[in-house]
């Protein structure tokens, strides 16, 4: 059976909502942020969303007219804790603006990247990295609208655990 990414997404500016461009390397994300910014923006996360993040980190990136750090460096992102946050909502993915989604340097040493480690295997969430969202930031801080229909088919891998997307929100 292939995968069917469609649905309502949800867009959690946290950048702006912080008030900034983008969130310095190393800022992990809590719960309560997540929380607050959905609530600020007046949107409400449900069962079976795709939950987008914005950082600003793409953007800081494009600005500097540098991507060195990017892919594997330290970057904003998602705190461990979080986990927890994603089960009790049961979206079905969470996306981000970042290369890893999660927060960089990790918050341990003991595990690479333990974030992964439980939201892939042992929710079994779906994740989208890599998204470039300046400008459904913009329109949706325009009209205030930060609900979506979204859409990101996976290639057909057979046995494969990841694919490359052309996602798409759609106002």
């Amino acid at each position: 059976m292939r995968s069917k990414m469609v649905g309502r997404g949800v867009l959690l500016d946290i950048a702006r909502w912080k008030g900034v461009d983008w969130l310095e390397d190393g800022y992990g994300i809590t719960s309560s942020d997540l929380n607050d910014c959905a609530k600020a923006q007046g949107v409400e996360v449900r069962k079976g969303d795709f939950v987008i993040v914005r950082t600003g980190h793409q953007e800081r990136c494009l600005s500097q007219g540098s991507w060195v750090g990017y892919a594997g460096g330290d970057s904003p992102g998602l705190a461990f804790e979080t986990a927890y946050w994603i089960r009790e909502k049961d979206i079905a993915a969470i996306c981000a603006d970042t290369w890893g989604c999660e927060v960089r340097p990790n918050e341990t040493t003991e595990a690479y990247q333990p974030w992964h480690w439980v939201v892939i295997p042992a929710i079994g969430i779906s994740m989208g990295e890599i998204f470039y969202v300046k400008e459904l930031a913009e329109d949706c801080a325009r009209d205030k609208v930060y609900e979506f229909f979204f859409v990101a088919p996976p290639l057909h891998l057979p046995g494969g655990a990841g694919s490359p997307v052309n996602p798409q929100a759609i106002k």
